[in-house]
């Protein structure tokens, strides 16, 4: 019966140890993909954020413009709302790039460490944010491009301040994981 058993033993202790062994290197082989995955796409992250940071600073000044063009032809009833929007070359809003953020989300968004994932969901959400007052100005503009009326040029100032409070906010958020 001892005879047996060693035999066993010295049968199967071989095949479990291969098999731990084969495990261990499939893990450490798999740790080194995401690590490299991981970097990779952190990279391309970063050059996103730069790319939305530079593009928020050439935007800010072009919204601006609009901002005082509408100032000074406020009181005009003969320039409509198109005229001034034909002055500045229409509305300027910068793109924000998450293209790399949503591939990781969707995918192993697990790698990552809890604040990272926080610091760009919260982008995701200030771009949401900044698309949707966006889109209220532009259904708003299309509605009464014609107008001429004081009132709503100065609403359109407000709702163009009201973006560009937005897009200063989403540049403080990017310029802080910028520098991580």
């Amino acid at each position: 019966m001892k005879k047996y058993i060693k035999a066993f033993f010295k049968e199967i202790v071989p095949i479990i140890i291969g098999i731990l062994v084969a495990l261990y290197i499939n893990n450490w082989n798999e740790n080194k993909k995401d690590e490299k995955y991981i970097n990779q796409i952190l990279s391309s992250m970063k050059k996103e954020l730069k790319e939305s940071n530079q593009d928020i600073k050439e935007k800010i000044p072009q919204q601006k413009t609009l901002i005082d063009t509408l100032y000074f032809y406020k009181n005009n009833d003969k320039i409509s709302i198109f005229d001034v929007m034909m002055k500045v070359n229409g509305i300027q809003i910068p793109k924000i790039r998450i293209s790399s953020w949503k591939a990781i989300s969707n995918s192993k968004i697990e790698l990552l460490e809890y604040n990272r994932i926080s610091d760009w969901a919260n982008i995701e959400e200030q771009k949401e944010i900044m698309l949707s007052k966006t889109q209220s100005l532009m259904n708003f503009l299309y509605t009464n491009i014609k107008d001429t009326s004081i009132d709503k040029k100065e609403l359109i100032m407000l709702m163009m301040q009201d973006i560009i409070v937005s897009e200063k906010d989403l540049q403080e958020q990017i310029e802080g994981i910028i520098k991580d």
